[in-house]
């Protein structure tokens, strides 16, 4: 499959940082926030304008959990499976999600309105289980309030 991503907005994002030693990490970022994920075809972009190797723009990218190199929803759900939401009920709560969006953790809808990740710990212990879905934490979380939420996100 060869990607036809429009890369038209990679230079601006690239020339904001005026070429700035140390300016990758970001500039991922700020290309993953614009295009949802990091095409290979932004990668050699961003290479080509920083002067730096594919392969090191691509070790960075493929390193950092935060960052995409597959293509993602249009909401991003992450699950906490941390110790505290785990034991509340967190394993449930993800069956009934994957049930509702016919997918698994690690997956994306056919339709790439969501896609689903599984975490260690989002840091709202107090809250579990729960879920971030678009940075918005939905928390003390039960089966039947699922559907519901999922649904908010239309």
């Amino acid at each position: 499959m060869v990607d036809q991503t429009d890369l038209s907005n990679v230079d601006r994002i690239v020339n904001k940082y005026h070429g700035e030693e140390g300016t990758l990490i970001q500039i991922l970022l700020d290309v993953q926030n614009e295009y949802n994920w990091l095409p290979e075809g932004a990668l050699r972009r961003i290479g080509e304008q920083l002067g730096v190797a594919f392969s090191e723009v691509y070790r960075t990218a493929s390193f950092y959990k935060a960052l995409s190199l597959t293509p993602r929803g249009r909401h991003l759900i992450r699950m906490c499976m941390g110790t505290a939401c785990h034991v509340r009920g967190g394993p449930r709560i993800l069956d009934k999600i994957e049930q509702a969006l016919k997918i698994k953790a690690g997956e994306t809808t056919r339709d790439m309105k969501f896609t689903l990740e599984r975490v260690n710990c989002l840091g709202c212990c107090a809250l579990g289980p729960v879920m971030v879905i678009d940075g918005e934490a939905h928390g003390n979380l039960v089966p039947v309030k699922i559907e519901k939420i999922l649904n908010g996100y239309g």
